[in-house]
């Protein structure tokens, strides 16, 4: 009952937005992904019922429990590493089920020792808010590169948000897509979709376990999952004032090691249907960690429980949902997910400037993240993150300290 008292219109929204930008805006990378390995169209539903039904229950589960938003979702980046890989190796189906517990396994370890939790915590945070602003400013970019396509829409947006933020701040994001709805439907209108009922049936697929698999796709994908979600995904929730700081009483933050673990067994139990990879989410976590979300961060946790109840309602009904979910213009998506973040964006950026000491290093963090670069198949978190590192460390090593 208490989650009910809780939750509110702008929660709600939040958690929605949430599974609207993150689904929509990478779903196309997954079949990608899943045919690369010759997937036919029920194992492709199959990925989709295994990869929504982690995610779902691994955010809402948790974030019942603890009464703080927690947020799962797929690796992106390691969708688009198999898409590559499995062309490349022409791996077979089982060989790639193979390859994803291997993948879980060693998230499962980095979990259960806290080995990725103990290298978190000595990262300032500075250069951690740095991380998650370079992450976030790219999608608050395509809130306005929107407008080359659809500059009426992206105004009108852009006006009501401003308008709903002076009058009503605490519904400026919901009513901002409440009006965009309005306006599309009554101009251009939503994208074509047939929609049909039905209930998406898991496929089983027997893992075959290779030496080839796992150096060429395991690692990989356990690579970039781990730097380029995992990575910002606890930098978003140390900015929000959710992590669990070291010495502090258990409960007081997101026990990260614990949540890492969850998503490695997860990940590990649902393989043989398709969940190559689940991890910690940064931009959805943004968006239902903020003050967006709600003002009192004690009642932030029914917005992931919002969007994990409907992550499991997408792994249940995936062609319908699916269907429902790309109808929306690609412009509403980009403008609402940068809209909603400008908050966080704001916040992560304050924290990473205020301090003189570690000014610079978090400037570099935002910068190297920022540009997107991929080097060795790594991405640009992974380095914005050591490049910030060494900048702090020859800027700091050697001088006194009070």
């Amino acid at each position: 009952m208490r989650f009910f008292r809780d939750l509110s219109l702008s929660t709600f929204s939040a958690g929605f937005v949430a599974v609207l930008v993150g689904f929509t805006s990478t779903v196309a990378i997954v079949f990608q992904a899943a045919l690369a390995f010759g997937a036919t169209p029920a194992q492709v539903s199959s990925w989709l019922w295994a990869l929504s039904l982690g995610m779902g229950l691994c955010s809402l589960g948790p974030s019942l429990w603890l009464r703080k938003p927690v947020m799962v979702a797929w690796s992106t980046p390691g969708a688009a590493v198999l898409a590559t890989a499995g062309l490349a190796g022409g791996y077979s189906m089982a060989e790639a089920v193979g390859a994803f517990m291997v993948c879980a396994a060693l998230i499962t370890l980095f979990g259960v020792t806290g080995w990725f939790e103990r290298i978190m915590n000595h990262l300032p945070l500075a250069i951690a808010s740095g991380l998650l602003a370079g992450v976030l400013t790219r999608f608050g970019l395509q809130a306005f590169v929107a407008a080359q396509t659809a500059l009426p829409l992206v105004l009108l947006m852009l006006a009501t948000y401003l308008v709903g933020k002076r009058v009503l701040p605490r519904y400026a994001v919901p009513l901002t897509l409440f009006i965009a709805i309005i306006f599309v439907a009554a101009t251009q209108g939503f994208t074509g979709a047939r929609v049909e009922f039905s209930l998406t049936m898991p496929v089983f697929v027997a893992p075959v376990f290779t030496l080839s698999a796992a150096i060429s796709l395991a690692l990989p994908l356990f690579v970039v999952t781990m730097a380029s979600q995992n990575l910002p995904g606890v930098a978003a929730i140390q900015a929000a004032g959710f992590g669990q700081a070291p010495g502090a009483a258990p409960g007081s933050g997101i026990p990260i090691s614990k949540i890492l673990t969850l998503t490695g067994v997860a990940t590990l139990l649902l393989a043989p249907f398709g969940a190559f990879a689940l991890n910690l989410s940064a931009i959805t976590a943004a968006i239902c960690m903020g003050r967006e979300a709600h003002p009192d961060p004690q009642r932030r946790y029914t917005a992931a429980v919002v969007c994990g109840a409907w992550y499991v309602l997408i792994g249940l009904f995936g062609a319908t949902i699916v269907a429902v979910l790309t109808a929306f213009p690609k412009e509403l998506i980009a403008a609402i997910a940068g809209l909603a973040l400008l908050g966080t964006i704001g916040s992560a950026l304050h924290v990473a400037l205020r301090e003189d000491d570690h000014r610079e290093a978090a400037l570099v963090t935002f910068l190297v993240t920022l540009s997107g670069v991929v080097i060795a198949g790594v991405g640009a978190a992974f380095w914005g993150v050591l490049a910030g590192a060494l900048t702090l460390f020859v800027q700091q090593y050697g001088r006194n300290r009070p």
